[in-house]
């Protein structure tokens, strides 16, 4: 689960790391009043789930962008005015972009230096890991691409934590001395406090600022949580912005599926994340894309499978569906069940490609067969590739 920058910082606070001051604002009088109530030079900052805002821009006006420093409150509202309502646009965003709800205003900062810090789950070694580098405010994938020199990451042991070594060894790697190498310090030692008591998935500050003073400053915030943590947190989860995720995403999530959506055009319903990766593997072997990753679990009901199938032909870019299923914990009836009603609500009008292996596979197909619905069988993985690449006549 994704959070907002500025409830990002206010965890940031909550666990003593520095940000600048600021506050919220929904409308562009109330980001007037905060822009006066901070005084001089702020930086009006628009609040989306996607990173790249300060490069990003409107899609109706590319000269608006997501981010930008204004001298006064007359300015900062102005700007907060082009901005909130409309769609802003990142390389993180699909091309018609994001809705602009808030913006957060906040205090000038004046920076020496930029820093990268990011903290993820190394699943090789099962250690939250850091990567720190002195390359802050670009795209870490770009520095990780053309110069993964200057990146340095220092694992932490879950079995004993993170300690004054590992803190002091990351802040002199990135070039830092005396009282601002103990802020930062103390900073890294707080980031894994917070990452492990909140289950984090993902911690990143870009930039970690140096001032012309010193100090050291979190100038952004981007968390996101271990969904299956969620339940040991409401506190979290209260800060769920449903309006920012993808609709198919959200609907799949509240229905306990696992959906993302890609760029293909071949739909896929397969049980199991490793089945799923793998029939999105085969598709692209044989020259199509996928239009999803949806594995609708071990233990999926029919109820779940028909919204499944929903999900997949909401999208409009779909246009064949593969069913690739091992039953084991789930059975092959159960699937096709959900399957046919699911079908026959929606108004099916496009090629169907199935597969069915395992636990009831007979009464599956019986179900899937009898149905009146037009389908094609497959007997494996690969034949099943290549019949919905054929129904969309070739590889695309």
């Amino acid at each position: 689960m994704k959070i907002h920058e500025y409830q990002g910082k206010q965890l940031f606070r909550n666990y003593g790391i520095p940000v600048p001051d600021g506050e919220i604002a929904s409308n562009a009088e109330e980001a007037s009043a905060v822009a006066q109530k901070l005084g001089g030079t702020v930086v009006v900052k628009a609040q989306i789930h996607a990173g790249g805002r300060g490069k990003g821009h409107l899609t109706t006006n590319e000269d608006i962008r997501g981010v930008k420093v204004v001298n006064d409150a007359e300015s900062a509202k102005s700007h907060a005015a082009a901005l909130l309502g409309q769609p802003l646009r990142t390389h993180q965003t699909a091309t018609e972009g994001q809705k602009v709800k808030k913006v957060l205003i906040e205090k000038a900062s004046n920076i020496a230096s930029e820093l990268y810090v990011g903290m993820v789950l190394d699943r090789e070694t099962s250690q939250v890991t850091f990567m720190v580098s002195t390359e802050g405010g670009m795209d870490i994938e770009e520095v990780a691409a053309t110069q993964p020199e200057k990146i340095i990451r220092q694992g932490i042991d879950p079995a004993t934590g993170i300690s004054g070594f590992h803190a002091r060894k990351l802040a002199y790697g990135l070039g830092m001395e005396g009282t601002t190498a103990k802020q930062a310090a103390k900073i890294f030692i707080q980031l894994y406090k917070l990452f492990v008591e909140k289950d984090a998935s993902l911690v990143e500050i870009n930039p970690l600022i140096i001032t012309d003073a010193g100090d050291v400053m979190a100038l952004d915030a981007k968390l996101n949580f271990d969904t299956n943590a969620l339940y040991k947190h409401p506190d979290i989860v209260e800060l769920r912005d449903a309006d920012e995720e993808d609709d198919k995403e959200r609907i799949a999530n509240d229905a306990g599926l696992n959906y993302v959506s890609l760029d293909g055009n071949i739909g896929c319903l397969v049980n199991g994340a490793g089945l799923a990766m793998a029939t999105m593997d085969i598709i692209k072997h044989v020259g199509a894309a996928p239009a999803n990753f949806l594995d609708v679990g071990g233990g999926a009901t029919a109820e779940q499978v028909t919204k499944a199938f929903k999900i997949i032909l909401s999208d409009p870019n779909v246009k064949a569906i593969l069913v690739n299923i091992f039953g084991g914990i789930a059975k092959c009836d159960v699937i096709a069940d959900g399957v046919v009603v699911a079908a026959k609500e929606v108004g099916l009008d496009i090629p169907l490609v199935v597969r069915l292996e395992g636990t009831n596979v007979e009464a599956g197909k019986k179900i899937l067969y009898g149905s009146g619905l037009e389908l094609i069988p497959a007997d494996d993985m690969l034949d099943a590739a290549n019949k919905v690449v054929a129904s969309l006549g070739g590889a695309a």
